[in-house]
C-alpha cells in the first residue's frame, strides 16, 4: 500500500513520459523499448553518441515522425492515439528551436517572431509588435527589431530563433543542438539564457545536444542512447551519471573518453 501511495505522489511530476517506444525506418530498428519520464520543470537532455536517434527521438517527441511501436504522453494523454483536434491542442502548448535556427532570411527578426503569432492569435498589428518586442528583450535582442538574420551573428541567430519559440507561451520548448556551431563564449551565454527561461517561466526543456559542457550546466535529467545495442543504457542526471553509472560507455562518453 505504501509503493502504490508513493506511485500517486510522483506520477503528476511527469509532464512528457516514453512508454516502450521503438522507432524504426521501414524494417530498420533505429531504438526500442525507451521507457524514461520528464518532469515539469525538467531540463532533459538526449544525448548518445553519433548516430544513435538523438534526433529521431525528438521528431518523434514534437509528433514530426509516428512511432513503430509505444506511446509518447504529454500530462497523461497519448499523443500519438488522440485524435487530431487533440494533437493539435497538444502541440499547442510545444515551442521548437531547430539546430540551424531555421529563421527566415526574407524576413526581419520582429517579422519572423511574429509569424506564429499572427497564425494562431487573434492579436492585432499593435499587440503582436508588442509581444515581439517582449520576446526580442527576453533573449537580449531588444532593438534589433528590424535585423535580418544575415546581419546577425550565429549566436544571435540563435537567440532569435528561441525568441520565435518562445512566441506563443510554450509549456515545453525543444531544442536540436542548441549550441551548434557557436564559440565557447555566446555557447555558454545561451545555456546561462536557457537556464533564465527555466528559472522565471517554469518551462519544460527537451535539448538534444552532445556538447559536455551544456550537458552539464543546464541539464538535471536525461537519457542515453546506445547505438550498437539501439536501446537506453541510462537515465537520470547527469552529473550523477558521470560519477556513478554502472555502464562505461556512459561514463566513457561523460569523461571525455576518461573510463
Amino acid at each position: 500500500m505504501e509503493s502504490t501511495n508513493v506511485q500517486r505522489q510522483t506520477e503528476p511530476e511527469a509532464h512528457i513520459t516514453v512508454q516502450d517506444l521503438t522507432m524504426a525506418y521501414g524494417d530498420f530498428v533505429i531504438q526500442r523499448d525507451l521507457n524514461f519520464s520528464i518532469r515539469r520543470g525538467d531540463i532533459f537532455i538526449i544525448m548518445g553518441g553519433s548516430g544513435c536517434g538523438k534526433s529521431t527521438l525528438l521528431r518523434h517527441l514534437i509528433g514530426l515522425k509516428a512511432p513503430a511501436r509505444g506511446k509518447v504522453l504529454y500530462d497523461g494523454t497519448s499523443y500519438w492515439d488522440a485524435p487530431p483536434s487533440e494533437q493539435e491542442r497538444i502541440k499547442r502548448g510545444f515551442g521548437v528551436s531547430f539546430q540551424s535556427g531555421a529563421l527566415w532570411s526574407s524576413l526581419t527578426l520582429a517579422e519572423n517572431v511574429a509569424l506564429p503569432l499572427g497564425e494562431y492569435t487573434d492579436l492585432g498589428p499593435a499587440g503582436i509588435a508588442e509581444v515581439v518586442s517582449l520576446k526580442l528583450s527576453l533573449v537580449g535582442l531588444a532593438g534589433f527589431e528590424e535585423f535580418y538574420p544575415s546581419e546577425i551573428s550565429g549566436g544571435m541567430q540563435k537567440r532569435a530563433a528561441l525568441a520565435r519559440a518562445m512566441a506563443l507561451d510554450p509549456e515545453i520548448l525543444f531544442f536540436d543542438e542548441p549550441s551548434a556551431g557557436l564559440d565557447p563564449i555566446s555557447s555558454r551565454r545561451l545555456d546561462e539564457l536557457i537556464l533564465e527561461l527555466r528559472d522565471s517561466l517554469g518551462t519544460t526543456i527537451v535539448a538534444v545536444t552532445h556538447e559536455l559542457a551544456s550537458i552539464f550546466t543546464i541539464g538535471n535529467n536525461s537519457v542515453f542512447l546506445d547505438a550498437e545495442k539501439r536501446t537506453m543504457i541510462a537515465t537520470g542526471d547527469p552529473q550523477v551519471l558521470r560519477d556513478t553509472s554502472p555502464d562505461p560507455v556512459v561514463r566513457s562518453f561523460l569523461n571525455r573518453g576518461e573510463p
